[in-house]
């Protein structure tokens, strides 16, 4: 690790003194580690430059190859004093936390914490700004807590966003409008897919690492994944529900399409019923044949548009009585 000179690939960095109180590197301040107190650096893996800082540092060989690769598995670790691995967060955009997915990788001592990502995350630049507002941490292990609740609000808020977009369409759909509806309920349930997908690989991953490898920890190197996973569970449960209320909402959307187009056909099936008897009438009489019916008198036209008249009126009466009409 070179000491004296500005990282390249860091995208910002932070000296947490003894007392857990925050302080942001300049950019080109030289990293120097002290005794007491721990930092936090983080960095953009889509700078080449970033890789080459990774390879000088001192971490287990596992730890800094998972940092540098571009895994998507949900996964966590502990080996030697280091804990490792990759949790799934939100992409975000200059405005906001996107639904789009992106994956923070991380290593964890008892005085660094290394974080990484391809594209802009959202819950370690929130975790930024509460250290840029004075938020004290106790250790590494704290710092990563707070990402991951982050993490936790990020998709928590999302998955409020869709609970309120399914009492909008279910208001509509009880209310028989139905328009644009079959697009709704996919963006929704699209999103209930993705957000179950991470929360129970997320979930996972602090559930196995809380039972297997975190007994084994220093208590400063030891986050509270029992506790995260717990929230996780009942987040993921809540998406779990939304997910199959949409698609009972899906369901109910097709079966009332169905109806309205089998009303529909039913009338255009009427309608057929009704006009064909006055087709067949007019047909007979359109044929330029002698000894048609009403052509040598003056009231033929009157008479052919009863007989067609009366035949219609006879379909009806026909389709009454065999229980079509209602």
């Amino acid at each position: 690790m070179r000491h004296g000179a500005a990282i390249p690939g860091l995208v910002w960095g932070f000296r947490i003194g003894p007392d857990g109180t925050p302080q942001l590197l300049p950019d080109d301040a030289p990293l120097d580690f002290e005794p007491d107190g721990c930092h936090w650096l983080h960095f953009n893996l889509a700078d080449k430059r970033s890789q080459q800082s990774l390879a000088e540092m001192e971490l287990p060989p596992p730890a800094r190859a998972l940092l540098q690769s571009k895994d998507t598995y949900q996964q966590m670790h502990s080996l030697d004093g280091c804990v490792y691995g990759v949790i799934a967060d939100l992409m975000r955009d200059i405005a906001d936390a996107t639904e789009d997915t992106g994956f923070l990788r991380f290593v964890m001592t008892e005085r660094l914490l290394i974080t990484g990502r391809y594209q802009a995350l959202c819950a370690v630049d929130t975790a930024r700004r509460t250290l840029e507002g004075g938020h004290r941490v106790e250790s590494c292990a704290a710092l990563f807590e707070i990402i991951v609740h982050n993490v936790a609000d990020a998709m928590e808020r999302i998955a409020d966003d869709v609970f309120e977009t399914l009492d909008r369409i279910e208001e509509k759909l009880l209310s028989d409008d139905t328009d644009d509806l079959r697009q709704g309920l996919g963006r929704v349930r699209r999103t209930c897919v993705r957000l179950h997908r991470h929360l129970s690989g997320l979930r996972i991953v602090l559930h196995r690492f809380d039972r297997n490898d975190s007994a084994a920890l220093k208590p400063s190197l030891r986050p509270r994944a029992g506790k995260l996973a717990q929230r996780l569970d009942a987040l993921d449960h809540s998406v779990v529900e939304m997910r199959e209320r949409s698609r009972l909402l899906q369901e109910e959307l097709h079966l009332k399409i169905e109806e309205q187009g089998n009303s529909s056909l039913r009338v255009l099936s009427m309608l057929t019923a009704l006009l064909m008897p006055p087709t067949l009438v007019s047909g007979m009489f359109g044929m330029n044949l002698r000894g048609l019916p009403f052509a040598e008198g003056d009231g033929g036209f009157i008479l052919a548009l009863l007989a067609m008249a009366l035949s219609s009126f006879g379909a009806w009466l026909f389709m009454k009585r065999i229980g079509l009409i209602r």
